[in-house]
């Protein structure tokens, strides 16, 4: 199976080595270099209606980059659009993971990303993927990128976690979330007036059992320079 290693210490690459007849799928423009025997193509995974709700409902492309061992074994960099940090995680029949918008990089073919209907919190929210958002199922390794550095934190009963809507990357499936304001200890408009004063901005709150994957950087604040 292909071998999935993250190399460098600041904005680093995924290094995946493969071996003749193995493939592997990434966001598009993900790749970076890539050895001879290697060959990358365009595919249009999951059909017209997959790609056409993706690309439509979330930051991924409507395109994804295909790359194969076709002449031999090969070793390929990939990189994320935005400068921070890559998480290798585990994708199973029982351990799914939900991506927020731009966090996709790379997976083996045995990892499907499928579009599904989002809570309405979520949808109207947004950050999170709006009213739909990607889920990986399957089997296989899933590397998703986050602005900054990332850290994983771990959800368990009686132990929630209440995380800044902008700095999620991935969950795990399972897990039960609420999208909102950060509570105050009053009412609504008490949580309101904190949220704009504090800067805080809406949040999500995680429980049940899973793992959520966080970034130190909030990319709706990055703003590229021009020039003047």
């Amino acid at each position: 199976m292909p071998v999935f290693t993250v190399t460098g210490e600041i904005d680093p690459f995924l290094h995946v080595s493969l071996r003749k007849g193995e493939r592997i799928f990434c966001e598009s423009d993900a790749m970076v270099m890539m050895e001879a025997p290697l060959q990358v193509k365009g595919q249009m995974r999951g059909g017209l209606g997959r790609a056409l709700l993706r690309r439509l409902s979330t930051d991924e492309s409507f395109f994804q980059q295909e790359i194969e061992a076709v002449g031999g074994d090969g070793d390929c960099l990939l990189s994320p659009a935005l400068p921070g940090a890559i998480e290798l995680l585990d994708v199973t029949p029982s351990s799914a993971y939900t991506l927020s918008d731009g966090s996709f990089l790379a997976a083996e073919v045995g990892v499907e990303l499928n579009a599904r209907l989002n809570s309405l919190g979520g949808g109207v929210f947004g950050g999170t993927g709006g009213f739909v958002i990607l889920e990986a199922r399957g089997m296989g390794k899933l590397a998703v990128s986050g602005f900054g550095s990332v850290f994983t934190l771990d959800v368990s009963p009686g132990r929630d976690l209440v995380i800044d809507n902008n700095h999620v990357v991935a969950w795990s499936s399972g897990l039960h979330f609420e999208i909102g304001m950060p509570r105050s200890g009053g009412g609504f408009f008490s949580s309101l007036m904190n949220s704009v004063t504090s800067g805080e901005g809406l949040v999500i709150r995680f429980s049940g059992q899973g793992r959520v994957v966080v970034c130190s950087r909030n990319r709706s604040l990055f703003r590229p320079q021009t020039s003047q």
